[in-house]
């Protein structure tokens, strides 16, 4: 992105860097799939998520716009067309361009392009839904945060949800900070937030699942073994 402050850049570069050396340590492979852990955390984010969308009217995704911010691969664009979106109403932007090469080779079809979170490449109101999955516990700096979070509500129409799905818990105190409903709040001031916590501590998961499923499920069960937030936050219909 061009014309960004200074901190900003700076902070742009630390994150890029970040999620590159995470790739090539080879960080994928611990969330295939063919993991048990993978596959049960991944479950049980589906469920989570679609009862969220169920309670706010959001069952049918087909009618709404959806904005996928920091969406890597277009994995979670891929669900939400398996979730009954329709493809031409999806876009994601992701800071990395390798990133967004991957999502464009493995669905030509998706509207995915890299671009800078706080600054997005989209007009005012064209939203309905803004998706965020851990990119805010990944931003150290105060001012990117409040700069994602600004456009986010501005590509946002009026009575539109953001959903954010983020660490209670930062995973690398290094590279990462905690993300709890106080601090969305405050980054989307005047929108009502509806919160669940959410997702057994993934190294728990990943010893258990192959072992007992059933074990995870009741272990889920305990609050304060949910390393997450799963947020759904209103837009109002008129500006705060």
């Amino acid at each position: 992105m061009t014309g960004s402050p200074g901190p900003l850049v700076d902070e742009q570069a630390r994150i890029a860097a970040y999620y590159e050396q995470r790739e090539a340590a080879g960080m994928a492979r611990r969330y295939s799939l063919f993991q048990r852990g993978s596959l049960y955390r991944m479950q049980q984010f589906e469920r989570d998520t679609l009862a969220a969308l169920a309670r706010h009217g959001r069952s049918n995704l087909r009618d709404f716009d959806l904005l996928d911010v920091g969406c890597g691969d277009g994995s979670f664009l891929r669900r939400l067309v398996r979730w009954g979106a329709d493809p031409t109403r999806l876009s994601g932007v992701d800071l990395l361009p390798d990133r967004v090469a991957t999502a464009r080779r493995i669905d030509p079809c998706l509207r995915v392009q890299q671009a800078d979170a706080s600054v997005l490449p989209f007009p005012a109101d064209s939203f309905d839904l803004v998706w965020q999955l851990t990119v805010f516990s990944s931003i150290l700096d105060d001012a990117m945060r409040r700069a994602v979070a600004g456009e986010m509500v501005r590509v946002l129409r009026p009575g539109g949800l953001v959903v954010s799905y983020d660490f209670r818990v930062a995973r690398d105190r290094r590279n990462t900070r905690p993300l709890r409903t106080a601090d969305l709040t405050a980054l989307f001031p005047g929108f009502q937030a509806d919160t669940r916590r959410v997702t057994l501590v993934p190294p728990l998961v990943r010893a258990l699942a192959a072992r007992s499923w059933l074990l995870c499920e009741l272990l889920e069960a305990v609050p304060w073994l949910r390393t997450h937030e799963l947020v759904v936050l209103s837009k109002p219909l008129a500006a705060p």
